[in-house]
């Protein structure tokens, strides 16, 4: 029976999501080491038009209206048919609660106009008791897909729980309709997790098939 990982008294990932969005930068995307240098930049020039996009990190609690809005809609836009086509289905309150989580990391891609053009969200948190970095989202518009610009947001989940000393991995949930971002999680070194669904057999002969999987990238061994 797999037992679940006691959480210290003052847990690593309680302090780092009590951080503010400048300490959270400052320790866990910026902070350097010679093992595992910072990928976080605040600059990003598209390789083929050559426009400028800004970078920001920011909680949900100092996002704007209008910010949230803004990525709720590419949600929409990239995701919506996933959610409809899943067991889960596509529900714009419920995806809108979880979105304004106190404990997420927001970062934003805006273009000269201050538009918002693509986002990841990120937390430290616990899954199934193990620490990790959870990628919640990661949504570009279409200018911007295979640019690396995607890898580039990836690099910062990675760059956070190298930072964490307790994190053992990156996590994530992908619609097996999504079968881009399956090959691109998989380019990046994501591989599925050992708690991630699989088929079964349930009574009178039905059989459960799981519409989406977990993956996982290892960044330390488990303590």
């Amino acid at each position: 029976m797999k037992q679940e990982r006691q959480r210290a008294p003052t847990s690593p990932i309680d302090l780092a999501n009590r951080k503010t969005d400048e300490q959270f930068i400052s320790e866990y995307l910026a902070h350097d080491t010679p093992e595992n240098p910072s990928s976080w930049t605040t600059k990003w020039t598209h390789p083929k038009t050559s426009d400028h996009y800004t970078l920001t990190l920011s909680c949900p609690a100092n996002l704007t209206p209008d910010d949230l809005q803004s990525c709720f809609a590419l949600i929409e836009e990239t995701s919506r048919a996933d959610y409809e086509n899943s067991a889960g289905k596509w529900h714009p309150t419920k995806k809108l609660k979880e979105m304004k989580s106190p404990e997420l990391r927001y970062i934003l891609v805006r273009d000269a106009t201050n538009a918002i053009r693509g986002f990841t969200s990120l937390m430290p948190t616990y899954e199934e008791g193990q620490p990790v970095v959870y990628c919640y989202e990661i949504h570009l518009k279409l200018e911007l897909k295979g640019t690396g610009l995607g890898s580039l947001l990836m690099s910062f989940h990675t760059t956070v729980a190298n930072n964490i000393p307790i994190i053992t991995k990156v996590m994530l949930t992908c619609f097996l309709s999504n079968h881009h971002g399956f090959k691109f999680y998989k380019r990046l070194g994501f591989e599925t997790d050992e708690i991630s669904p699989v088929q079964r057999k349930l009574r009178f002969g039905k059989v459960f098939s799981p519409d989406y999987v977990i993956l996982s990238k290892r960044i330390r061994p488990d303590p």
